[in-house]
């Protein structure tokens, strides 16, 4: 990176933010819970799936993961497969 550019993010690392939404109607707080009760239902979903039957349940964790990972979550300490 050159010497300008560091300069201008140290600068504006330093300078205070202000985001809006001018379009955002919906409360904010209403639309993470709805996305946390459907995730909850979609885990439920995965943990009930008579075909996922492997012993050491892999298949049942990855696909709660991806249900995080639709979510903007990642998969924590379990999805390391780096």
């Amino acid at each position: 990176m050159d010497l300008y550019k560091e300069i201008l993010i140290n600068i504006l690392a330093q300078q205070e933010i202000h985001i809006t939404f001018p379009s955002l109607q919906d409360d904010l707080n209403a639309l993470v819970e709805m996305r946390c009760l459907t995730a909850l239902r979609e885990i439920r979903s995965v943990l009930d799936d008579p075909a996922l039957d492997d012993e050491t349940c892999f298949q049942r964790i990855e696909k709660i993961v991806a249900i995080f990972e639709k979510l903007g979550s990642d998969g924590g300490m379990r999805h390391d497969f780096g």
